[in-house]
């Protein structure tokens, strides 16, 4: 039986997968069962973020899985620990603390429990609970019932009523649509400070600003998703320092490339006070949250290693080198089918001008151009019907991206020819 018929009979067709069977990979490129070499500017969907099987990762898991991967959170795991603490001193440089989940769905839930908490904790002045989240049209969070209802996109939630009482949908970088939400039962706002399925748009400084006095003007909290974004994927320690370096969340979610491939997530909170000594950090206490696998000695001396190497060979650097090499030979191009050339660091979207573009019927201009890059040995992915997204290692060199670009063009010719 082909790998296709095992798939069709016995998994759940949750995903349209594309008919490439991986075998194995290094750095940027990924080998099929077939032996072609395919570019990988997918990497898992931001994941891998120092390239497929790092030398410095794969020792990291292959020397803590020999000695300890799984013990109960009910004792105090080192590499937990020392986690927490690279994640606060080294990269968010604000006191809080950190839980461990396994994704970022899991840690955007805890940052809705995070809210509510805090809205029993600081009540309206008619002493009843707060319990309302904002969240924004086209923004993605996640596919558990608490993250589908926060998305604010019906295609996910389709199907799936009743969903989470509670969210509140505002419209990305509408700070007046964002006033016309807040009512005396608004506890927080989550935001990703660049939407990634939804199109690759990123919240101007202005935006992000005006949220940070909204959420001090109404007591709330202001909640960051960076689980596609963070940790260097735009050119900064922290997504939110690429756009508006002066504004404190009050908590933040991460996953994808934290692990480099291992699945881990994580959420800080704050150790700001909220009343009278109390501080937002410890209104999650013993029995108000958990996870039996969340921050288990493997996943964290995963997550340790590649935040090393994020840090010591300086990636940031390199993320911002390449985002300026793609910035100006799309530039140079002017290339008709792309309509505007998006994001920040190397999370970026190319919006397509459909009209211009020749695809099969009830296929998209992103499909399509998808399909195309991948018969050329490009990996990518799509973010949305019409934009294009890249997610490459954030250790890409220039002469890969030079070949993706070469690639990419290519492509564009031959759909709009």
């Amino acid at each position: 039986m082909s790998t296709h018929d095992t798939f069709t009979q016995y998994v759940l067709p949750t995903y349209g997968r594309f008919p490439i069977v991986p075998e194995k990979a290094k750095g940027s490129y990924l080998w099929d069962d077939q032996g072609k070499k395919y570019l990988d500017f997918c990497t898992g969907i931001a994941v891998c973020s120092i390239g497929h099987c790092h030398p410095k990762l794969v020792s990291a898991i292959q020397d803590q899985a020999a000695k300890l991967m799984h013990c109960s959170n009910l004792y105090e795991i080192p590499q937990q620990a020392e986690l927490a603490k690279t994640i606060v001193e080294d990269f968010v440089q604000t006191p809080g603390k950190v839980f461990f989940s396994n994704s970022g769905a899991e840690a955007n839930e805890g940052l809705i429990k995070l809210a509510r908490k805090f809205g029993n904790a600081k009540p309206a002045s008619n002493g009843t609970p707060r319990h309302e989240v904002i969240t924004f049209r086209n923004s993605f969070h996640g596919r558990t019932m608490g993250t589908l209802t926060a998305t604010g996109q019906d295609s996910i939630q389709n199907g799936f009523a009743p969903i989470l009482p509670g969210i509140n949908y505002a419209i990305y970088n509408d700070l007046d649509s964002v006033k016309a939400q807040i009512t005396d039962k608004t506890a927080a706002i989550l935001l990703e400070p660049i939407q990634g399925e939804g199109g690759i748009f990123a919240a101007t400084k202005e935006f992000l600003n005006g949220l940070q006095a909204l959420c001090i003007d109404h007591d709330l909290l202001l909640m960051l998703d960076e689980v596609q974004a963070g940790f260097g994927r735009l050119g900064h320690d922290m997504a939110w320092r690429a756009i508006a370096p002066n504004v404190k969340p009050d908590a933040i979610s991460w996953a994808k490339g934290m692990g480099g491939g291992f699945p881990i997530g994580a959420f800080w909170v704050s150790d700001r006070e909220i009343s009278n000594g109390v501080t937002l950090s410890s209104q999650l206490g013993p029995r108000t949250h958990g996870s039996t696998y969340g921050g288990n000695p493997l996943g964290c001396a995963a997550s340790l290693a590649v935040l090393a190497e994020i840090k010591n060979s300086k990636l940031n650097d390199n993320v911002l080198a390449r985002e300026q090499q793609i910035k100006e030979a799309v530039a140079e191009w002017n290339h008709p089918a792309i309509a505007e050339f998006r994001g920040k660091g190397l999370m970026l979207g190319f919006a397509l001008n459909a009209d211009t573009m020749t695809t099969a019927e009830g296929v998209t201009p992103a499909l399509a151009l998808v399909l195309k890059l991948t018969e050329k040995g490009l990996l990518t992915v799509p973010a949305g019907a019409e934009t294009l997204r890249w997610l490459p290692a954030l250790n890409v060199t220039e002469a890969e991206v030079a070949q993706a670009l070469d690639l990419l063009k290519q492509a564009l010719d031959e759909l709009t020819a």
